[in-house]
């Protein structure tokens, strides 16, 4: 099958790729691993990975789902609070001016170093992990949002107040259309994130999770459990990410005009 675009791929070979470079670097990975003879403790080759996530497929799943919840908890958070939050920076320059310092600083922070926090606070348990997967991921949604809002031409603003358009008309019929493109491509950037915020509360203040998992396997030297939450939390990773890029081309297919926009 020949690509419809020069110089382009075609779209089975751009299908294929992400399991041939998966696979090929697996089979690197096991080779150089036998080759080197390299001890299972320091690197377990992925066949001892496999064997691993079969023996603990139960736990895996368990803990998996518990993550994939939290983050999911959390990223919704995110996402209204940085909607609103976007839409005001947006919309007012007394606003942005005012409180845009202080959200830079407290994206500044590192979120591990909250975590303490919010054990203090609300104990070990879900909590922790929502709101760290919160904190971590509604910085990007408010920035995007926001920049969407604050690109509108002063040339469709003049027209819109010329047909008797109020600033919140201006702001509800174009800004916040225009901000579609910004915002659902920063939910692909918040749910990664929010995705580690829930790993890392989990395996400092929680009992359930794969970051738990981590952590007790850590602490018993099992390190083909280790890897093989690893891997879970690769496949968890790439499939929410996947979901936010479908949802993005769905919702803002008509903004991506170019050949390389995926």
């Amino acid at each position: 099958m020949t690509s419809a675009v020069p110089g382009q791929p075609s779209k089975a070979v751009l299908a294929a790729a992400p399991w041939v470079f998966t696979i090929g670097f697996f089979l690197v990975w096991e080779i150089a691993c036998r080759a080197l003879a390299v001890s299972t403790f320091v690197l377990p080759p992925p066949s001892a990975i496999a064997k691993a996530m079969w023996e603990y497929r139960g736990p895996l799943a368990f803990h998996s789902a518990h993550t994939l919840w939290m983050t999911l908890a959390g990223f919704a958070l995110a996402v209204v609070t940085g909607l609103l939050l976007g839409i005001a920076l947006g919309a007012s320059k007394l606003v942005h001016a005012g409180t845009y310092p202080l959200l830079v600083a407290f994206n500044a922070i590192p979120k591990v170093a909250v975590v303490p926090i919010l054990v203090i606070w609300f104990g070990v348990g879900w909590a922790p992990a929502v709101l760290t997967a919160f904190l971590i991921s509604f910085f990007p949604i408010v920035v995007n949002v926001a920049t969407g809002l604050a690109t509108i031409e002063p040339e469709v603003e003049d027209v819109m107040r010329a047909l008797g358009a109020s600033k919140m008309d201006i702001i509800a019929k174009v800004g916040v259309p225009r901000s579609l493109p910004y915002f659902f491509g920063s939910l692909k950037v918040a749910i990664t994130l929010a995705y580690v915020g829930s790993v890392i509360a989990e395996y400092n203040a929680s009992n359930y999770g794969i970051g738990n998992l981590m952590a007790r396997a850590s602490a018993d030297f099992n390190v083909p459990l280790l890897f093989a939450a690893l891997v879970a939390l690769g496949v968890l990773g790439v499939i929410i990410y996947a979901a936010m890029a479908i949802l993005e081309r769905r919702t803002t297919g008509w903004a991506q005009r170019s050949n390389f926009a995926t």
